[in-house]
């Protein structure tokens, strides 16, 4: 018996993981893929929004602004990469030029701090590309860029580390009467909150109809090399429409640029293609921001997504007794994410959970970034492990060592994705073709696997046939 199970390891799972672990509670985490943050929290814009865009009133609105504060505060003791680079709105004419206005005054109401509306030319000076057709922007300086599957796997990880029991590749299949049930067995649970993302509807519908319909969305982006990066100091944005926040050009937090989404309606929910139409969609309306933008700098294209619904804001509420659902987390969910947990908490307790503070509860990690370190750091490094001193992903400069590391971790990784994950190995230009033989070799060497049934990320896509290499 549990106090709490969450269902789901997404970035909101993991936020509620690392939020209820704080209290003296029993608490179990189960995700049907084999790692957490594998759907829609590694695909998606990156951005820690500012909070300027949800209705003033809503739960977006309130969640927004208090998990962007929140992400700081996290990503400074979780050690994940995170930088406050700011965003524009731009407006091309007067139309927008009004709409511009709407959301300053929009986000003044959702008390986001900084907010100004600049001229065409004082938006160019912050972004020097920036078209010449702005007339206007919305300059948010607290909107950020992050790396959301290490934002995820942090909260996760620290969650493991305070007692959280997670269950990888453990589906849900039914609920009845408060029993988890999954095909490995049956978990009794106090509370059920329920963090499915895209998954939302079927999970709810295990206890009770849902009240909304979910409108899955797909969004396509191009992810540019690091020679581009001059083109776009922080985040581009483009006036919001009925389809979303529009095409975004942003430097990510890893010095790349990101460009997309559009905003595609997905009748199958599992379906994360790209398409020549939709890409040539997002590359023509980048170019309207961006217009010296070159696409031919591109290293990958990658399609995430969204639990869009028939609602404008997050649904969260007590769908059943005991099961409280957390759906139609879109954007801004990831910057909402931590937020949300603690809102899911405060629901819990007023519903009768007792929340105990732990007196020994271990909020810090921290973790090797080689690139990042002096000369003499590296040397006194490789001095103490000379597996530090051996470059196995050349474009990214990760070692032997960082990735020895991420098997010395509370949630190791079991695919050659999954090591992506955690280090970055793989990340660059030629996105593992390098590296990803290297790495399959210290997957074998550090836990045992027949090299022929490591994977590339989910069940089922191996990489080998015959274990020759």
């Amino acid at each position: 018996m549990y106090d709490v199970v969450i269902i789901g390891g997404g970035v909101i799972g993991c936020a509620v993981a690392y939020q209820l672990t704080k209290y003296e509670l029993k608490v179990a985490l189960f995700e049907k893929e084999n790692d957490v943050a594998g759907g829609t929290t590694k695909a998606n814009s990156a951005i820690i929004h500012a909070g300027y865009d949800p209705l003033p009133g809503s739960l977006a609105a309130k969640l927004n602004v208090r998990g962007n504060l929140l992400a700081g505060e996290i990503c400074e003791k979780l050690d994940v990469p995170f930088r406050r680079v700011g965003s524009l709105v731009a407006a091309f004419g007067e139309a927008d030029d009004r709409t511009v206005r709407s959301l300053y005054e929009r986000g003044i109401e959702n008390g986001v701090p900084g907010l100004r509306v600049v001229t065409g030319d004082e938006a160019r000076v912050i972004e020097p590309n920036l078209s010449e057709e702005v007339t206007s922007a919305l300059y948010a300086p607290t909107a950020g860029v992050i790396s959301p599957w290490e934002y995820a796997l942090a909260m996760a990880e620290t969650a493991v580390r305070n007692g959280l029991e997670l269950h990888l590749s453990e589906p849900v299949t039914d609920i009845r009467d408060g029993v988890v049930v999954t095909p490995k067995g049956e978990y009794g649970a106090k509370y059920i909150v329920a963090a499915a993302g895209v998954c939302c509807d079927t999970v709810e519908k295990m206890v009770a109809e849902p009240d909304y319909v979910l409108r899955p969305s797909r969004g396509e982006y191009y992810l540019l090399d690091r020679t581009a990066s001059d083109m776009v100091r922080g985040i581009i944005f483009q006036c919001p429409n009925e389809n979303g926040k529009g095409v975004l050009v942003a430097q990510t937090v890893h010095g790349n640029v990101i460009v997309g989404p559009n905003a595609e309606s997905a009748e199958d929910k599992f379906r994360v293609n790209t398409t020549a139409q939709g890409l040539a969609f997002v590359g023509e309306a980048a170019k309207k921001s961006v217009p010296k933008l070159d696409l031919r700098a591109n290293i990958r294209n990658f399609a995430g997504m969204r639990a869009n619904t028939d609602r404008d804001d997050f649904i969260i509420r007590f769908a059943a007794k005991g099961f409280l659902s957390l759906a139609g987390i879109k954007s801004p969910g990831l910057a909402s994410a931590p937020a949300v947990a603690e809102y899911a908490a405060e629901l819990l307790e007023r519903d009768g959970l007792v929340l105990h503070k732990k007196s020994s509860f271990v909020d810090t990690r921290r973790r090797v970034r080689f690139a990042s370190l002096t000369d003499s750091e590296k040397a006194e490094l490789i001095k103490k492990n000379p597996a530090y001193g051996r470059v196995i992903c050349r474009c990214e400069t990760v070692t032997e060592g960082e990735i020895l590391d991420t098997f010395d971790t509370p949630i190791p990784p079991v695919s050659i994705d999954g090591v992506k994950r955690r280090c970055n190995a793989g990340m660059g230009r030629c996105q593992g073709g390098f590296c990803a033989p290297r790495v399959l070799e210290l997957i074998h060497a550090a836990t045992g696997i027949p090299r022929e049934e490591i994977l590339k990320d989910k069940e089922g896509s191996v990489v080998l046939s015959g274990g020759r290499i």
